[in-house]
């Protein structure tokens, strides 16, 4: 069985100029972009005419932008809800901008010794009207399972996107997130998950440690999830996000070379199992 899927990456995780991000993308294959941040700017703090020189820089390249990689949600649950409402908004703003359909969310942090049954509440609320403006916008919303967030593990996500209840609402699958959180991701995961799953993040982490490595070497489960999801026809995105060199609180970084070693495992991975990447 062979079919094709759609590689992209994060650009920032390789550079924080545009010019060598997508150099470097292209040079391995892909013909799309996730971006999360440029010049060393989070997406939703570039002004327009940083939006629209990215996105003639992109188009100049003959490639297209895949997602916009947001950092909205990662914030605690009870601070007040209307700054990430707007920061929402921005985000939504920059993907109509790219000419992208998704955007990429989270689901709130608690503070320390607050029990998770006590976001839950607060958590699909604000997740609703995050939902709702997707809806009014014509965008879909990737909620990536995050750790440490309301929606980190297969059951809190399951009953998040359930009870929001919409087609706007979709599910970024992160391997690693989920080994770095106890969980064997496609023995624990797939099943519930697959209905709601819409974007492929790649990347893999050691269970013992939790580093993350190459997609292939760690505890991830990666042949397995990427061999269900070919033989349950997806055709989507998948993005790198490799994380090899740093990780931080608004994301990761690997570098050109790194990110190189991760876009080769990855392809070395798909290709033994008949998956083409374009």
């Amino acid at each position: 069985m062979t079919c094709t899927w759609t590689l992209s990456g994060f650009g920032d995780e390789i550079d924080p100029d545009p010019v060598v991000q997508l150099a470097v993308l292209q040079a391995l294959g892909a013909r799309h972009v996730e971006v999360r941040g440029a010049w060393d700017t989070n997406v939703v703090e570039l002004t327009d005419d940083q939006v629209d020189r990215l996105g003639t820089l992109v188009a100049h390249r003959g490639m297209a932008v895949s997602a916009v990689a947001s950092p909205v949600g990662k914030s605690d649950a009870f601070d007040p809800p209307d700054a990430e409402l707007e920061r929402l908004k921005r985000a939504v703003a920059v993907a109509h901008r790219l000419g992208s359909r998704y955007v990429r969310v989270f689901s709130f942090y608690r503070a320390d010794g607050v029990p998770v049954s006590d976001i839950r509440d607060p958590v699909l609320a604000r997740m609703r009207a995050f939902a709702d403006l997707a809806e009014r916008a014509g965008v879909v919303l990737l909620h990536e399972n995050e750790k440490g967030i309301y929606g980190d593990v297969p059951s809190r996500i399951v009953d998040l996107v359930e009870a929001v209840g919409s087609e706007a609402l979709r599910l970024a699958w992160d391997n690693a997130n989920f080994v770095q959180v106890g969980v064997r991701p496609f023995t624990d995961g797939y099943a519930p998950l697959r209905p709601y799953l819409a974007y492929l993040q790649v990347k893999d982490a050691m269970a013992g440690t939790g580093e993350v490595v190459p997609a292939g070497e760690g505890d991830g489960e990666l042949r397995q999830t990427l061999t269900a999801l070919r033989d349950d026809g997806y055709a989507g995105f998948a993005s790198l996000e490799p994380h090899l060199a740093r990780q931080h609180a608004r994301g990761g970084f690997s570098g050109p070379a790194a990110f190189g070693r991760a876009a080769r495992a990855f392809r070395t991975l798909t290709t033994s199992i008949g998956v083409e990447l374009a």
